[in-house]
């Protein structure tokens, strides 16, 4: 009985606060500045044109968010910055009237419209002088203490919004990032390729090595899977006739959070018929060379302290050579004889799993190349590489490259296999690994026994060459909401 009387009595609290806010509201709802009134407000140009396109007392309108205020009696100064940039504005009693009350009464973190002419201070500093000023939107919370210079990673992760207000640089990654996916998109296009969608649900996981996200479709009553790639329907499409296509796709794989992975990502996937994976390999460097001097300045910039050169052509590397030096495995050697070596050499009891060995190879190959230089690694055993084809001069290894830059993985390419047969024998092979999340694709085998052209494609990791190109030090720098652990007590689901 006492726990109701305490309730009704925490309701009562809570509906009389809730009436006097309405009062409160309703009092001051017709007064210049309400937030709710305004539905929109004139913005003809960004910040940074004005500011570009400077001419004394041009009438200009602005509308962003209230980054400084400072107060001289009848008239004051505040900048304005929105995502392009900031500007000041004069506020003067003899110019705004009443709305000079409004003015006085805004807040930092505000989002305000200015209408006005542009001069310059003094100072040369360029300046709207306000002859109307209105409040957009009201901000509630105030902005974090020293927000100019905000450094805490977690907020700057979990709280992204306050990250792009606070910090220039961050907005301006974001930003090059569209333009640096955009450039991408328009490079493909002039070879002829046409950007197409396939399905994220898939039925079956497949297209690449890796664990996937899995959920129930209730209409279907289907168990149905996040994709891992792309891949396996753009080839279908290569079978329908379409020769050149390429996709920007967001994929998704349920392993860890690290430096280099996020478990959702962006690729781009490319697949062009009656070529083979050398010609993947130019446009590879074409491109890279392209975006390198476009948005790093030249072929020679800067990434976390080292100087990469993109200056073509760019170094090749045989992994099978490697392996070879490390652990005297040749060509030709089973992948039983693989194991075994490599079990021998580094002294494992148990046999290794091939996602071990594939593991193996990455850190074999970031010993092994400078990485000053772009490399593309060639020469992949047959065993690794399910979906490739296998070299005409030796059918132990097979037509493929990845590309390391600054000792991370970019991209990976090959030449399709299209044997039906073939790639059955493989996709039963690769079920038969311990630790292997692949199932049997009959429809995807089904789909290259109506014929697939000979064909190559090429995968690239789109927020890994954003890092390179914009050097950040984390995938987590470039990738507007990443997933972060969630936080002990947190109940904001947002972000976990």
């Amino acid at each position: 009985m006492r726990f109701a009387v305490v309730v009704d009595s925490y309701l009562y609290i809570l509906y009389n606060q809730r009436v006097m806010e309405e009062k409160e509201f309703n009092k001051n709802k017709d007064k210049p500045g309400n937030p709710f009134e305004e539905t929109s407000f004139p913005k003809p140009l960004p910040i940074k044109e004005i500011v570009e396109q400077y001419l004394e007392k041009k009438k200009v309108s602005v509308a962003a968010r209230m980054i400084s205020k400072r107060e001289h009696g009848k008239s004051g100064f505040a900048h304005l910055c929105d995502f392009s940039g900031k500007i000041q504005i004069y506020a003067r009693l003899d110019n705004l009237g009443e709305k000079f009350d409004l003015f006085k009464n805004l807040d930092i973190g505000d989002i305000v419209g200015v209408e006005g002419s542009l001069f310059k201070t003094r100072t040369e500093e360029i300046t709207i002088v306000a002859d109307d000023i209105k409040l957009l939107s009201k901000a509630y919370r105030p902005l974090p203490e020293k927000w100019h210079g905000l450094k805490d990673v977690e907020v700057r992760y979990r709280q992204r919004y306050l990250d792009l207000i606070a910090n220039n640089q961050a907005r301006e990654v974001f930003i090059k990032r569209a333009e640096i996916v955009s450039a991408i998109r328009k490079f493909f296009e002039a070879l002829s390729f046409i950007e197409v969608e396939t399905p994220m649900l898939h039925h079956i996981p497949g297209g690449a090595a890796g664990r996937p996200f899995e959920t129930y479709h209730n209409a279907t009553a289907n168990k149905v899977y996040l994709r891992i790639a792309p891949e396996l329907y753009l080839k279908r499409l290569l079978v329908g006739g379409f020769d050149k296509v390429f996709e920007i796709n967001r994929s998704f794989r349920n392993e860890g959070l690290s430096r280099r992975h996020n478990p959702e990502f962006t690729m781009l996937e490319a697949y062009a018929a009656y070529f083979d994976y050398q010609f993947m390999m130019k446009a590879c460097q074409d491109l890279f060379t392209e975006l390198a001097e476009k948005f790093c300045g030249g072929l020679i910039f800067e990434y976390q302290g080292k100087k990469i050169d993109f200056t073509p052509p760019w170094q090749r590397i045989s992994l099978a050579e490697l392996f070879q030096k490390e652990f005297a495995i040749r060509p030709e050697d089973s992948h039983k004889e693989v194991v075994e070596k490599i079990s021998k050499k580094i002294k494992l009891k148990e046999g290794l799993s091939r996602s071990q060995i594939l593991k193996l190879c990455e850190e074999l190959i970031e010993k092994n190349y400078p990485q000053n230089r772009p490399a593309f690694i060639t020469d992949f055993f047959t065993w690794t590489s399910p979906l490739a084809k296998k070299r005409k001069d030796n059918p132990n290894l097979v037509e493929r490259f990845e590309l390391f830059i600054a000792g991370i993985e970019v991209a990976n390419a090959y030449s399709e296999l299209n044997d039906p047969i073939e790639q059955k024998k493989r996709f039963i092979q690769q079920q038969k690994d311990k630790d292997s999340n692949s199932q049997l694709d009959q429809d995807f085998i089904k789909s290259l026994e109506y014929g697939m052209p000979p064909a190559t494609g090429l995968g690239i990791g789109i927020d890994r060459l954003v890092m390179i190109l914009l050097n950040q030090p984390s995938i987590r720098d470039v990738i507007l909401f990443p997933l972060l652990k969630s936080k002990e007590g947190n109940d904001d689901c947002s972000v976990v």
